[in-house]
């Protein structure tokens, strides 16, 4: 018997709209800004997260010190925080989980920095200690949200707000983000040997 799904998939999809339609516009410029800044300064650019915004964060590593980075004329230096395990383990294990994200910050982050911060509820207390830190060191700090973006979206610096409480959502509207930036700079930066230059 074929069961039929077409409600429930509809109603997903049909939230995964309204709520993309519902992003600022200008988050999401000001933090394609933001990247453009940190590649043109040849600052490091942090990520990390808990979970879904773990991998979240992986993917940004990968999209960017590859995708936008090959036959580029300059290349993004992305560090994500979340993909040293031995490193994040021996914190939690040895120091806390509260720990596994700021103490590596402090291995690495120089004033000027780039640290991009992912929460879904926004109040993952390893994240929202990191970009405390990163505030405290000159960072810029940069918070992806969901729900009401609780604590992060109050610390961070700059941030991209998606204004719903569904954490699947949330987590799949942060991708879209993303791949939006890797689209929209993908096109903007100049390859190695255009000579173009952007003003």
């Amino acid at each position: 018997m074929k069961r039929d799904f077409t409600g429930p998939l509809e109603a997903y999809i049909d939230r995964l709209k309204s709520t993309l339609d519902k992003i600022s516009r200008e988050e999401i410029n000001g933090f394609l800004n933001l990247l453009v800044d940190a590649l043109e300064a040849g600052r490091n650019v942090f990520t990390l997260g808990n979970g879904g915004s773990a991998a979240t964060a992986s993917h940004m590593a990968v999209d960017f010190n590859k995708g936008l980075s090959w036959g580029k004329a300059r290349r993004f230096r992305f560090l994500c925080l979340s993909d040293n395990l031995p490193t994040l383990t021996a914190y939690a294990n040895d120091v806390s989980y509260e720990d596994v994200f700021v103490e590596p910050l402090k291995n690495f982050l120089e004033s000027g920095d780039l640290v991009i911060a992912i929460s879904g509820s926004g109040n993952s207390r390893n994240v929202v200690k990191a970009v405390e830190y990163a505030n405290a060191h000159g960072a810029v700090t940069v918070g992806l949200t969901g729900y009401d973006g609780g604590l992060l979206r109050k610390t961070a610096r700059h941030g991209v707000h998606v204004p719903i409480r569904d954490m699947q959502v949330t987590e799949d509207l942060h991708m879209v983000l993303d791949h939006l930036a890797y689209s929209v700079l993908g096109a903007y930066l100049p390859d190695e040997d255009s000579g173009a230059n952007h003003g």
